[in-house]
């Protein structure tokens, strides 16, 4: 209890200016979709410790390898689940480029023709990024530290929405919403395919051994896992919940933690066995998953609520609670 009662304390005070120095531990990256803003908020208080400006529904974040830049796409859609309210779509073509270090917006990447930038992720160098342009039907390959478009590889599915590289970034994976897919680009080749899971297939993510792909049908309520070696389909269960959204492989790789935006819960699975071993209930519409590097805590970010739940990892506790802004949705950690 004492421990609880310290956070809430500190939750208060979300808002408070914290001293750079403070930050030494990384920074939590948090989008809000409605205030069209990245939040930077402090690792152990979980204040705010700055709000930059975006462009229109920021939606996802990605960090460069040395933790000192994050790159958000500006994707245009904001009130996507507020009850009451009507969504609203300003189609989006540009990437916001964050400077950790000084906490300033260093650059905006225009997209061009390109319209709708979501999931992004960077290279293991940091040279590259790769994002999904659902208006576009595409996924571009861009150079960090221009934004210039050096491939555009043509998904031809509905929605392309997230995007994730393996490994050894050979292939990228991508969940399409729309087609109730999965495309498969071969770099190298530049070979595209794809592969139907289930319908509204949108969260995904590459297990920690590189072997599988974890798909979230939120249409179908179920989860796909794709085996990386065939890129076919070997099994397909229930998420759980209802709504999956998101996936999120614990840092050693025993657990899979999907966020089930309708039923307001947190559904944890054994990897291996894909057993459902937990579920958590947190706020309003969960839907981004961030880890912490040392993998103690999970944040999940509740859009309708308006705020992030913090996770013991391990005990699968909630130990509080904070507020970074208005839809808070994609999250990224800088170490």
């Amino acid at each position: 209890m004492k421990r609880f009662f310290l956070f809430a304390t500190l939750v208060a005070v979300t808002a408070a200016p914290v001293p750079a120095q403070a930050q030494a531990g990384g920074t939590l990256i948090v989008l809000n979709k409605s205030d069209h803003e990245a939040a930077l908020v402090h690792p152990e208080t979980f204040a705010v410790m700055m709000r930059l400006p975006t462009g229109k529904g920021p939606h996802e974040a990605a960090v460069s390898p040395d933790g000192r830049t994050a790159y958000v796409t500006n994707y245009g859609s904001f009130a996507v689940f507020r009850q009451g309210e009507r969504p609203r779509m300003e189609p989006g073509r540009s990437i916001t480029v964050i400077d950790l270090a000084a906490r300033k917006v260093k650059a905006t990447f225009d997209l061009g023709e390109y319209r709708q930038p979501h999931g992004i992720a960077v290279s293991r160098d940091g040279k590259l990024l790769w994002v999904t342009v659902e208006g576009s039907q595409a996924v571009l390959e861009l150079e960090a530290a221009t934004g210039k478009a050096l491939k555009a590889w043509k998904t031809a599915q509905n929605v392309s929405h997230m995007v994730v590289p393996t490994a050894d970034e050979t292939k990228l994976y991508v969940a399409n919403i729309g087609s109730g897919s999965v495309t498969v680009i071969h770099r190298a080749t530049d070979e595209v395919k794809s592969i139907p899971t289930g319908a509204g297939a949108e969260g995904i993510a590459v297990s920690r051994d590189g072997k599988q792909v974890w798909v979230t049908n939120r249409g179908a309520n179920s989860i796909s896992v794709l085996d990386t070696a065939t890129d076919n389909v070997v099994t397909t269960f229930e998420s759980g919940g209802t709504m999956p959204i998101r996936v999120k492989f614990t840092v050693d790789g025993r657990q899979a933690w999907v966020s089930n935006a309708r039923s307001n819960v947190v559904t944890v699975f054994d990897a291996a066995t894909r057993a459902l071993i937990g579920t958590i209930e947190v706020g309003a519409v969960p839907v981004g998953i961030q880890m912490t590097p040392d993998g103690q805590r999970a944040f999940v970010a509740n859009t309708n609520d308006n705020k992030v739940t913090v996770i013991d990892v391990a005990s699968r506790k909630i130990l509080g609670t904070f507020v970074p802004g208005t839809e808070p949705d994609g999250m990224a950690w800088a170490k």
